[in-house]
């Protein structure tokens, strides 16, 4: 079985998604096909105290959401099942998910008070072939983002022409940095895909560059970006700022949410 061309990935994509797919086309999009997913859920998220002094962040409900049902709804719709949660922050609290999420396996942190989200990324890098890998904190509003197939490793961007967050730098689509604040460039969402071969070099990478005493403290998506970038072509999938709400301290939730006005 060859490779498909993206011309012939997209049109096999919309056959699927027009529910015409034969059995023979099915094939061809198997090794495009979405196995698994990993979220990292480890981190304190002390900009959302006072809500997450009892509560993980990706717990917290929007409008009577959990935040993290928001992506792991998306998966299941897509139909990926096989979906890894790294806990550290009030670990026990993410027992609640299995309820709604019988099939969810949970990864425990141990380091997560004491690193950046690089150690959760290593606990679970076995996990990253045919992935995709979620900041669980971010409130997906448009789930058809997430998809059954990919045709490669992938994040998701804005175009912008100035930011101060985090961005990508890319040429080509090709993204060749990552940074904070930058000019005509791709505001960064944590949100991306990992096509086979690459989550096998990530399995090598992570655990690697965690052994460098600095980069523990170095978020997870430099290794691939920037640390050892030469070893990988990762796209931008653009999207919009309506696509996702990325909510980083308490003031920004209570912009979203009012019911939060008024905490203590």
């Amino acid at each position: 079985m060859g490779e498909l061309t993206r011309a012939e990935f997209d049109r096999l994509a919309a056959r699927v998604h027009e529910g015409a797919a034969t059995a023979e086309e099915l094939d061809l999009l198997e090794p495009y096909r979405a196995r698994r997913a990993v979220m990292l859920a480890s981190g304190f998220g002390a900009r959302m105290m006072p809500v997450t002094k009892a509560c993980p962040k990706p717990l917290v409900r929007i409008h009577g959401v959990r935040i993290i049902d928001s992506l792991l709804d998306a998966l299941v719709d897509a139909g990926i099942e096989e979906i890894y949660l790294v806990r550290g922050y009030l670990a026990e609290r993410f027992d609640e998910l299995l309820g709604k999420y019988p099939s969810l396996r949970f990864i425990d942190n141990p380091d997560y008070a004491s690193t950046n989200n690089i150690s959760s990324a290593v606990l679970a890098a076995a996990h990253f072939e045919n992935a995709y890998v979620f900041e669980s904190d971010l409130f997906l509003k448009n789930p058809a983002l997430i998809t059954r197939y990919q045709y490669q490793s992938n994040y998701l961007g804005v175009p912008v022409e100035h930011t101060d967050d985090w961005c990508f730098t890319t040429e080509g689509g090709v993204i060749r940095d990552l940074k904070k604040g930058g000019d005509c460039c791709h505001h960064m969402y944590g949100i991306s895909y990992w096509s086979a071969e690459d989550g096998r070099r990530l399995a090598d990478d992570l655990p690697r560059a965690f052994e460098d005493g600095p980069t523990k403290q170095r978020f997870w998506d430099d290794v691939p970006c920037v640390i050892c970038r030469e070893n990988y072509e990762v796209v931008i999938r653009a999207c919009s700022f309506d696509d996702i709400d990325e909510i980083d301290s308490f003031e920004e939730l209570c912009a979203i949410d009012e019911s939060y006005r008024g905490w203590e």
